[in-house]
C-alpha cells in the first residue's frame, strides 16, 4: 500500500513540475500567436496595379465632405440608382434630409385599407341590402342580417383593399343604400 501511494505521489509532483514550466511557454505561444495575427491584419497585401495603390491612397486622403461629393459624383456618372438604407440615411447630410421631409409633407400617405360601414337605406330597398348583407357576411342567418341592417350605421366590413370596398360600396349604392369608407 506504501508502495502505490508513493508512486501517486511522484507521479503527481512531476506533473505539477511540467505544468509550472510549460506555462511560460504557453502564454509566450499564445502572445506569439496574436502578434502575428494582429500583423497581418494590419498590413493588406499590395495591390497588383499600382494605378489602384495610388487611387485607395488618394481617397484615404480626402476629408469626410470630400468623399460624400465623390460618392455622389461616381453615383452620377456611372449611373448608380440611390438604394435605401439605414445606416446610409444617418449619415447622410441634415439638407438632404429636409428635402425628403419637404418631399413626403407634400405627398400625404395614400390610404389602402378601409372599413366599409353602411350609414342608412331607402326603406324600399330593405330585402335587397338584407340578402346583400347576408351574402357578404358568412354564417349570417336572414333574421340576423335583418337585425344588423336595421341597427344602422354599423361597419360591414372591416380591412378591406380600396378596389374591393369600392365595389361593393357601388353595388350597395346601386340597391339604394349610403355606405361610407373609413
Amino acid at each position: 500500500m506504501a508502495s502505490r501511494c508513493s508512486t501517486l505521489l511522484c507521479s503527481t509532483s512531476r506533473l505539477a513540475s511540467a505544468r509550472i514550466a510549460l506555462a511560460p511557454l504557453a502564454s509566450r505561444s499564445r502572445w506569439l500567436a496574436t502578434e502575428a495575427a494582429s500583423s497581418s491584419a494590419a498590413t493588406p497585401p499590395p495591390p497588383s496595379d499600382p494605378k489602384i495603390g495610388r487611387i485607395v491612397d488618394d481617397i484615404s486622403g480626402l476629408t469626410l465632405l470630400q468623399a460624400a461629393d465623390l460618392v455622389t459624383l461616381l453615383k452620377s456618372r456611372l449611373n448608380i440608382q440611390e438604394i435605401a438604407m439605414p445606416a446610409a440615411s444617418a449619415a447622410a447630410p441634415p439638407v438632404a434630409a429636409a428635402v425628403e421631409e419637404a418631399a413626403v409633407e407634400e405627398k400625404p400617405k395614400e390610404k389602402t385599407i378601409f372599413n366599409l360601414k353602411l350609414q342608412s337605406f331607402d326603406a324600399a330597398a330593405k330585402p335587397k341590402i338584407i340578402r346583400e348583407v347576408k351574402a357578404l357576411i358568412p354564417n349570417l342567418t336572414l333574421i340576423d342580417a335583418k337585425k344588423f341592417v336595421e341597427s344602422v350605421p354599423q361597419v360591414l366590413k372591416e380591412n378591406m383593399p380600396k378596389e374591393d370596398a369600392d365595389k361593393l360600396k357601388a353595388v350597395l349604392e346601386k340597391l339604394g343604400a349610403v355606405v361610407v369608407l373609413e
